[in-house]
């Protein structure tokens, strides 16, 4: 609930955003971590404490100008009291679990405090700037990791990128149910740390395959060599990972074949970052039948002259557009292999990441969080002349 009435109330919002640890506890706002001096010109740190007024599950107008204090009484750089804001100080319960030392009296010339922003950001800089003085890097701002409550958030801490970018409400279209992610390779991998970062309720893993060591060359982050030696399923080690920072990653430690084809029909979207031309045939197959969209990914890299090329491939699939997927032959379904030295496993983390990010973006323009004027359904990226080329429109 504290954290659901910080997101609803714009000046508590702010605060947060901006890098307050503030906190709602027994019905009062809390500013914590806020530097002050003592009498002794020695930096401390203290809790401001104000009364909480709100209509439903929203801050109104504070109903005072008054704020408590838990510290020290703050002083200035010669080590005297900020006298002009005492009103009293007596060690004082203000709930179970809330006491204060000291309270402050500072109106504003216009009588009352606009909001709660505006009301402790005041009396945080008359206690704070002394100790600014001394070092400038005395702030109440800082910008404390902030947990979530399963029922608020897939997130285990609060998604304060989306907010202070003032995107929560664009952020709040990727909200879909279940998105699959068929092959956790290079490109699957770097699809997942994507889509982990936005709030999709369930994000289901499909591969059979061991997290093994020339895979930490073309995937996000850095295994240590305890986990290469544990050789742990692709699956379990990027859920492992990623529950770190969130909720809802399901493993399927197994490939999609006839036997558990029919898991993929109760998703949303499917990322397919799979080699298999055979299994990706069945898939796509089954994914139209039911009227799910889902992107291909794929890519062709050749070695010549020492160097390597060759083209990054995203193709969409969406019920109002399938015909380009067989019709204009975009999606192989054939064995990889051969002379594609792809399949040697050359460490090309850049690429994998360049597709996937290709790939989380188009689903991104399909769910309405970046525009999409093209409606572009094929996209390549080639390595020699850097070109991007768009086809398929719908």
């Amino acid at each position: 609930m504290s954290q659901q009435l910080i997101s609803r109330s714009p000046d508590l919002k702010r605060l947060r955003d901006e890098g307050y640890d503030i906190e709602i506890r027994a019905g009062h706002l809390l500013m914590k971590q806020v530097p002050y001096l003592n009498a002794q010109t020695e930096i401390r740190y203290g809790v401001l404490v104000s009364e909480l007024s709100l209509v439903g599950d929203v801050t109104t107008t504070p109903s005072n100008h008054v704020a408590h204090f838990s510290g020290e009484y703050p002083c200035r750089r010669d080590g005297s009291a900020i006298d002009q804001i005492r009103n009293q100080s007596a060690k004082t319960r203000l709930a179970q679990e809330l006491e204060i030392d000291h309270t402050f009296s500072s109106k504003p010339t216009s009588g009352r405090y606009a909001d709660y922003y505006e009301k402790l950001t005041t009396y945080a800089a008359i206690i704070s700037s002394p100790a600014q003085s001394l070092d400038p890097r005395m702030t109440a701002k800082t910008f404390p990791v902030i947990e979530a409550a399963a029922a608020e958030s897939v997130f285990n801490y609060i998604d304060t990128a989306s907010s202070r970018a003032g995107i929560a409400l664009v952020t709040a279209r990727l909200e879909t149910g279940k998105i699959a992610i068929v092959g956790l390779g290079g490109s699957g991998s770097y699809v997942l740390d994507f889509v982990a970062k936005t709030p999709v309720k369930e994000i289901h893993l499909f591969e059979g395959d061991p997290f093994l060591q020339h895979n930490a060359f073309r995937s996000p982050g850095a295994p240590s060599i305890d986990e290469l030696r544990q050789k742990p399923s692709k699956a379990a080690y990027w859920q492992n990972q990623y529950s770190a920072m969130r909720r809802g990653i399901i493993t399927h430690e197994e490939f999609i074949d006839a036997s558990n084809i029919d898991e993929l029909r109760a998703m949303d979207f499917v990322f397919l970052c799979l080699d298999s031309g055979p299994a990706r045939r069945l898939i796509i197959d089954t994914l139209e039948a039911a009227g799910i969209g889902f992107i291909d990914v794929g890519m062709g890299i050749y070695l010549a002259d020492e160097s390597l090329g060759g083209i990054v491939r995203v193709t969409t699939s969406t019920p109002e557009q399938r015909d380009h997927v067989r019709g204009n032959g975009r999606i192989s379904f054939g064995e990889s292999g051969g002379n594609n030295e792809y399949s040697t496993n050359i460490q090309i983390a850049e690429l994998n990441a360049l597709n996937a990010a290709l790939a989380v973006i188009k689903w991104k323009k399909l769910r309405g969080f970046y525009s999409d004027l093209e409606k572009e359904h094929h996209t390549t990226y080639t390595i020699d002349g850097n070109m991007l080329i768009n086809d398929d429109r719908k």
